[in-house]
């Protein structure tokens, strides 16, 4: 059992060193979002996904390391959070003590991410704003100002004002 929680705990550490890439890599998007580099953005985005391509194959190691846990201890594997397990492995102060740190490890590095993300999503949703914003102000450049549509002979025209039709007299 315990080479399968060091198993575990190996992955885990794995994981969360790629969450920390992926974080320096969301970091570094804030600037470039800032700056407006659309190039180097799409360059970090590439970069972005091949790291969540290997967390995706780090999270199937984690599910099979999980599955086999479970099986030892005759439990469901969707049963088995790594709270729990700390609470499972509390008699064996070591494992527990290290699954407990990448574990809040963990969280701290996805917490993190999640902050730098809602705010690089922010900047985006404000970038577009100012685009579409610059947008509407040079179609509206293009377009000449609105009149009234008045033609060239609407003075000379007593019809338009409806002469002769009014009486003072009255």
């Amino acid at each position: 059992m315990a080479s399968l929680i060091d198993n575990l705990i190996n992955i885990l550490e794995d994981e969360n060193a790629k969450y920390e890439q992926l974080l320096e890599l969301s970091m570094k998007k804030t600037g470039i979002i800032v700056k407006g580099d659309v190039d180097t953005l799409n360059d970090i985005i590439a970069e972005e996904q091949a790291l969540v391509d290997v967390i995706s194959s780090i999270e199937k190691k984690r599910m099979a390391a999980t599955e086999d846990i479970s099986i030892v201890l005759n439990r469901k594997p969707e049963d088995l959070t790594l709270p729990v397990l700390v609470e499972l492995l509390s008699k064996q102060a070591e494992e527990s003590t290290k699954l407990r740190r990448v574990h809040e490890k963990l969280k701290s590095t996805l917490s993190q991410m999640v902050k730098v993300n809602d705010h690089n999503q922010q900047l985006l949703r404000d970038s577009i704003d100012i685009l579409e914003f610059e947008m509407n102000i040079a179609q509206s450049l293009k377009q000449g100002p609105a009149t009234a549509n008045y033609s060239g002979n609407s003075y000379a025209d007593d019809s338009y004002m409806g002469a002769g039709s009014f009486d003072a007299k009255q």
